[in-house]
């Protein structure tokens, strides 16, 4: 099918930008209300557990506080709250405010970590990293998608040319 030059592929599995900014807004949300919740409910299994399966990563770092591990939650329940509303509205402020807040936390975390990996094996260094730089690329790719498009709602807007 031709699609005004676009890959036609992405388009013939309905993948169009739209789709992909609902994708990834979904990839986010799912990810900061499980470690939320996690995090916010059950903290000392977060602090001595997380990422699971017998790993321990952030025990690693220094002793346990109840009180950071809440927070930490916290933030991520908040940030999920942003990107339900950014899948709500499908509305590009809505969109690029949520992948930026994103960033604004994910760039620095990802740096931490990137630079403090005692404790850790060679398998989750990479992991660890691993992880914490798709939660980076996510809101940069949704932000390319989302400049494709015109402002205001985009739930409804023609595909661009």
């Amino acid at each position: 099918m031709d699609h005004g030059g676009r890959t036609a592929h992405l388009y013939d599995l309905g993948m169009n930008p739209r789709r992909l900014i609902q994708i990834g807004l979904g990839y986010l949300t799912l990810s900061n209300l499980q470690l939320g919740l996690w995090a916010l409910l059950a903290p000392r299994s977060f602090y001595d557990g997380f990422p699971g399966l017998g790993r321990g990563w952030i025990s690693v770092d220094g002793p346990y506080n109840e009180h950071l591990i809440r927070d930490f939650g916290a933030l991520n329940l908040s940030l999920a709250v942003v990107f339900i509303s950014a899948i709500v509205s499908m509305n590009a402020t809505v969109i690029r405010t949520s992948c930026a807040a994103a960033l604004v936390w994910g760039i620095p975390h990802f740096v931490y970590h990137f630079v403090n990996t005692d404790g850790l094996t060679t398998g989750d260094v990479v992991a660890s990293l691993g992880g914490l730089a798709f939660f980076a690329v996510i809101p940069v790719a949704v932000l390319l998608w989302a400049n494709r498009l015109d402002d205001g709602d985009v739930s409804t807007q023609p595909l661009p040319a």
